[in-house]
């Protein structure tokens, strides 16, 4: 059966970082706030950032979701999730769940995004703790997202043994509707 390294109720309010919604405050700041809100796992997400840098604030917010008993995942660097003991690391295809495997061992939470019934199959099967699925609303957090059709989501949760979770543009107003969707 699923693992318990990655339990359902650690993936109920999954943040992900995004500097572009931060009007000035710091990244720590906004975690905290979200974490003190009731943030469940936390992955940290960033696209431009120099390694140095990377690394530094990776260790804050990694100190600060120990504090708060919050899995912290590292997105798309496994270098840096495996330099700094992350809880897991989160890759953009089927294929990166192996080799991100062999590299951070079998304790660790492996995340991997999927918009098709067979790319969620793939990464299950390469070794997957939860798909995210998306982009499930319009979102203007990610120029490349792909919509994400509700059959599509129905059925990537149906295919599945593992947790999916919904990404893309949620809020608290257009949450019901992916009501029964199996996310």
């Amino acid at each position: 059966g699923p693992s318990m390294k990655c339990a359902e109720q650690d993936l109920l309010l999954y943040a992900v970082t995004d500097r572009h919604w931060l009007n000035g405050r710091s990244l720590r700041d906004v975690v905290e706030e979200s974490l003190r809100g009731g943030v469940t796992m936390l992955q940290l997400r960033e696209k431009s950032l120099a390694e140095p840098a990377f690394l530094a604030e990776a260790r804050e917010l990694q100190a600060l979701c120990r504090d708060y008993h919050v899995p912290f995942i590292v997105n798309d660097n496994v270098d840096i999730a495996l330099a700094m003991d992350a809880d897991g690391h989160v890759g953009q295809s089927d294929m990166e769940a192996l080799d991100v495997r062999r590299k951070l061992g079998p304790d660790k939470i492996i995340g991997v995004s999927a918009q098709t019934v067979e790319q969620a199959l793939l990464a299950e099967k390469h070794g997957a703790d939860y798909l995210g699925v998306g982009a499930v609303f319009p979102t203007g957090s990610k120029d490349d997202a792909d919509d994400v059709s509700y059959d599509t989501l129905q059925a990537i949760c149906r295919a599945v043994s593992i947790p999916v979770v919904a990404i893309g543009g949620v809020t608290a107003q257009n949450l019901p509707p992916l009501a029964g969707t199996g996310i």
